[in-house]
């Protein structure tokens, strides 16, 4: 059957409100939706998603700087506040799902958008520097997995689930990312090097992972081919070359998240409907293949306010519900 979850992000500063709605919308929907541990980044640094993202690196501490965040000798206060943000967040699942048996995702920044994101001391990006992305790759990895194993601890019968975010993977690839001094291009990194570091990340996982960039311009094939479980786009304006290397994946046997409600609060559930399966019929894909999508927003729902993403999640549900309906026929 189609399923339903969202990408992540939810408005509101309010994390225990924010995690027992996102239950609640995706728990009572027929088993079909999945629920997940909702970022707010409305309570400032430390709950973003590089924040979030370096908070999970083994070893390797960041503060916050004028610039963003940086890697530092030593932890300070904004690596305290950061701890503290994600020990909230467990402490509120934990509270949220006790007794809880089922799937459960996790959102991570993936390691080339946070290698592009965090500075080194000197003020570059860590992706100037293979060698320290190779540390920040190998850290996140097991920081991953600690996180995972905390999960597991705190919710014994969850199916943990991780999202691997990469919307900066594009700019990685095509070399797009400014210099500190802003009058430059960083060089782009070889794709069977971002392929590498991605199946690193997903290789230190013993769960099912998805790997998810909302840029119009997401490498199908290496997201496909970095050895994840399913791959998570935004497929709103997808061109036809696009669908083709889409229908390529679901043939493989890598599950889709489908982006095809828009984070404005706009979509429908006939439009979603209509998009899914035009879509399916133009490249032919067998109408049973349904059942390997997840349908979800085009990326996160912060940007809203909390009723017109509670509608959005909704919305998703139904669109999985009628998809399952149409697949049975």
């Amino acid at each position: 059957m189609t399923r339903a979850t969202g990408i992540g992000s939810w408005p509101g500063s309010d994390a225990r409100e924010a995690i027992v709605t996102v239950r609640d919308l995706l728990l009572d929907s027929d088993a079909l939706g999945i629920p997940y541990l909702p970022e707010t980044p409305a309570r400032g640094p430390g709950a973003d998603m590089i924040g979030r993202g370096a908070g999970l690196l083994v070893d390797l501490p960041v503060d916050l700087q004028p610039a963003g965040w940086r890697l530092v000798d030593r932890p300070g206060r904004d690596a305290a506040r950061t701890a503290a943000l994600w020990r909230q967040d467990l402490d509120e699942l934990a509270e949220a799902y006790d007794g809880y048996v089922g799937e459960l995702k996790t959102q991570v920044c993936g390691p080339w958008t946070l290698a592009a994101s965090l500075e080194l001391n000197r003020g570059e990006r860590v992706v100037t520097d293979a060698g320290a992305t190779r540390d920040l790759v190998d850290s996140l990895a097991e920081g991953i997995a600690v996180h995972i194993a905390d999960l597991r601890r705190l919710i014994p019968g969850a199916e943990v689930i991780v999202q691997i975010d990469e919307p900066a993977l594009p700019a990685v690839l095509a070399g797009s990312l400014p210099t500190a001094s802003g009058y430059g291009r960083i060089r782009s990194v070889d794709p069977r090097v971002a392929a590498g570091g991605l199946r690193r990340v997903v290789g230190a996982v013993d769960v099912p992972s998805v790997l998810h960039c909302c840029h119009p311009a997401a490498p199908v094939p290496l997201l496909r081919e970095s050895g994840v479980s399913a791959i998570a786009v935004d497929l709103m304006d997808a061109s036809p070359a696009r669908w083709e290397s889409v229908a390529a994946t679901v043939e493989s046997g890598t599950q889709l998240y489908a982006g095809c409600l828009p984070t404005d609060g706009s979509g429908s559930v006939a439009a979603a409907t209509r998009l899914i399966e035009g879509a399916f019929e133009r490249v032919g894909l067998d109408a049973a293949l349904l059942g390997q999508l997840t349908i979800t927003p085009t990326c996160g729902l912060a940007g809203l306010t909390a009723k017109a993403a509670q509608d959005t999640h909704r919305r998703a549900v139904d669109t999985a519900r009628d998809l399952t309906e149409r697949m049975s026929r």
